[in-house]
């Protein structure tokens, strides 16, 4: 519902003054922080009167929020939601939500590249497991050398230790800002 209807009360020139201060140490609009104080006077009596609460903002109830930044946070912002590949508003939906539940995210980009590596140690394994097949059977193997599988295990564990240290980067740079600043 469109807000449509006017209020107004003509106040002294120090209590304008005073509101405006007020206002702007909560870094709002005299309009807005009247609008506040009006629908919270207006709950507070329904609650009081046993009436059932109505929200009385629409967008609250779509699940959009609006949130005022400072110029230095929102340039931080953007450029934290830019080094992953995200929109900030999407960035800061994440984070929000990681919050709330305790669940540190992990955006698409490094989804993608876990999977791929997952995928890499799944076919590693796969022609490990035909090589000892082969080699169990008693057949002979004409494949890698003990040197050989020595390698793709080193491999292996790096790329764990890689995957690994991933997470733990990712789960650190949600929890306090920065990957880079706590490596």
């Amino acid at each position: 519902m469109a807000a449509t209807e006017l209020i107004a009360a003509r106040v002294t020139s120090e209590t304008k003054a005073r509101f405006r201060a007020l206002a702007e140490r909560q870094q709002l609009t005299e309009s807005v922080l009247l609008k506040r104080m009006i629908d919270l006077t207006i709950q507070s009596v329904s609650v009081i009167e046993g009436e059932a609460l109505r929200p009385t903002n629409q967008a609250a109830v779509g699940g959009r929020v609006c949130i005022r930044l400072r110029s230095e946070d929102q340039l931080l912002l953007r450029e934290r939601a830019s080094a992953r590949q995200m929109a900030a508003a999407t960035y800061v939906s994440v984070l929000v939500r990681a919050h709330l539940r305790a669940l540190p995210p992990l955006p698409k980009d490094e989804l993608i590249a876990l999977k791929r590596s997952v995928a890499e140690l799944g076919a590693i394994g796969r022609n490990l497991n035909q090589i000892a097949r082969a080699a169990n059977g008693g057949g002979r193997v004409a494949g890698p050398s003990s040197e050989d599988l020595r390698a793709m295990l080193k491999v292996c564990e790096r790329l764990r230790d890689h995957v690994k240290a991933l997470i733990k980067a990712n789960t650190a740079s949600w929890e306090h800002g920065n990957a880079e600043a706590d490596r």
